[in-house]
């Protein structure tokens, strides 16, 4: 499991909630003025994940307003660029002469170096936070992104909201050692994203680019395990590269794709024989549900993988 540290206001007296909560986040993230109609009983918790440089963390918030101003980005500027993913509720948000207001799953990225304003409804949001020297873009250029909605349901957006709410549900197989890793992935994805909506991926190293790509690829696997047509050179085609460029991609991993796209069909079919709930279902439907339209494959390749036939490991379970 990932490290944490955790912060709630029911934790400390009432009279010193919203100051405690202004000082955690003005060091969270950077020197702010802060207000709210509910100091008398502020309410909020918040989840701080480090992933090397970069930091992560999930927060329910009652309204209120954050004002970054000229006299507070000369006093302390960690030079990021912010990213909000609202969840839940609406964010208003001011930079750089713009105005934009965004609702759920409607994220959008700020610059700590310049001055905003932002006024929230009560608040479920995972916030990012990357320092702007590890993202690959001009500042003319990301200058033009400040307040704009970033696509979080489709390509690079939905891979990025994807892996933020992973962790801000902590549902994923992570340990400390992933934490810089993590880090590591989100800071290309939000390069990718950035980049892919200015249209301008020249920007991007091609480290950064095969990184997503790959990405992109295993989301596709995933999501595709059930259709028995699947196979690298199906996968090639949905992501307009050659077959021989996509084995290239992945010669460093442990197993051919063929390989493990036959491994993570046996093992969401391995997952179901073992669900006592799905104990009426026949096994040759088990197999078609997860990619084995026929049944005397399913069966070999599962012998082979776990040393017994699918009937006497679902006997066993």
């Amino acid at each position: 499991m990932l490290g944490a540290t955790v912060f709630r206001t029911g934790d400390v007296d009432p009279v010193d909630r919203f100051d405690c909560w202004r000082d955690l986040m003005s060091k969270t993230l950077c020197p702010m003025d802060m207000d709210s109609e509910h100091v008398a009983a502020f309410q909020a918790e918040t989840k701080l994940l480090e992933l090397g440089a970069v930091s992560v963390w999930p927060t329910v918030v009652e309204p209120m307003s954050w004002r970054r101003t000229p006299r507070l980005i000369r006093h302390s500027d960690p030079e990021y660029y912010h990213l909000t993913f609202p969840i839940t509720g609406s964010v208003g948000i001011t930079q750089a002469g713009r105005e934009a207001v965004h609702g759920p799953r409607e994220m959008y990225v700020v610059d700590t170096s310049q001055p905003f304003h932002c006024v929230t409804s009560a608040l479920h949001a995972v916030g990012l936070e990357v320092p702007k020297r590890l993202v690959p873009l001009r500042k003319a250029k990301a200058d033009l992104l400040l307040t704009r909605r970033l696509p979080a349901d489709e390509g690079y957006g939905s891979l990025l909201a994807q892996l933020l709410e992973q962790l801000a549900m902590n549902k994923g197989p992570y340990g400390p050692a992933d934490a810089p890793r993590l880090g590591a992935i989100i800071v290309d994805l939000l390069s990718s994203l950035l980049a892919h909506v200015l249209d301008w991926d020249a920007s991007l190293s091609q480290e950064t680019r095969e990184c997503t790509l790959m990405l992109r690829i295993r989301a596709f696997i995933e999501a595709s395990l059930a259709d028995p047509g699947l196979t690298p050179r199906t996968v090639a085609e949905a992501h307009h590269i050659s077959l021989s460029y996509l084995h290239r991609l992945f010669e460093q991993e442990e197993e051919t794709l063929a390989a493990g796209i036959r491994r993570r069909r046996l093992e969401r079919a391995r997952r179901d024989l073992a669900d006592p709930a799905q104990n009426d279902t026949p096994i040759y439907a088990l197999a078609m549900r997860w990619g084995f339209p026929c049944g005397g494959e399913f069966s070999r390749a599962f012998r082979r993988t776990y040393g017994v036939s699918p009937r006497e490991f679902r006997q066993r379970c």
